[in-house]
């Protein structure tokens, strides 16, 4: 334990230099999409991650100034478009303002109404289990309801402010699968979440 720990005191962080080391941590992209009275909401969203296999959770992160995500709190259920590396127009549409983003784009909806977007790697259909406040976020854990097909694409993944590449080419052999057991967020061998 620090001593900054032991008083209880808190380093300051810089903002700016917050957010260029997370930037060092690749993530997927991701559109959080649900249906509220007024018809569809939905935002792009990084912080997005599986968090329970049994019961099967995952958890995404809005912003508090977020204005989909009240309309997707209030509708109960959201779904979970996850890009692929051919919708960075999706990615963009929906990461930045405006109130005619589901104009831009073609979507069908899940069966909890949620909207999934056409091209999509894949999708989650949630249900709103729990909201954890997080600073100047929120925590929100959804369980899962409904699973879509995996499209043929790779994933789109956004690196140090960025969109960025897997590296491996169609065709080109990916890492040998048991290697990969230590970073799966069920349980395996190793079970690290």
């Amino acid at each position: 334990m620090t001593a900054q720990a032991a008083t209880g005191q808190e380093a300051a962080v810089d903002a700016a230099r917050f957010r260029t080391v997370l930037g060092h941590f690749c993530t997927g992209v991701t559109v959080v999409t649900g249906y509220g009275a007024d018809g569809p909401a939905g935002f792009a969203c990084q912080s997005f991650a599986a968090l329970s296999l049994d019961p099967p959770y995952i958890l995404f992160c809005p912003g508090k100034a977020s204005r989909a995500w009240p309309v997707i709190e209030a509708a109960g259920y959201f779904a979970v478009n996850v890009l692929g590396e051919s919708q960075r127009d999706v990615s963009t549409v929906f990461g930045s303002p405006g109130d005619d983003r589901f104009s831009r784009v073609d979507w069908t909806r899940a069966e909890s109404g949620a909207p999934i977007l056409d091209g999509a790697l894949t999708w989650i259909d949630c249900a709103v289990e729990t909201v954890h406040d997080a600073g100047d976020h929120f925590i929100v854990v959804g369980r899962v309801r409904e699973l879509g097909e995996i499209a043929e694409d790779r994933p789109l993944l956004f690196y140090r402010g960025r969109y960025a590449a897997i590296g491996l080419e169609r065709g080109e052999a990916a890492p040998a699968p048991e290697h990969l057991t230590a970073f799966l967020t069920w349980p395996g061998p190793d079970d690290w979440v």
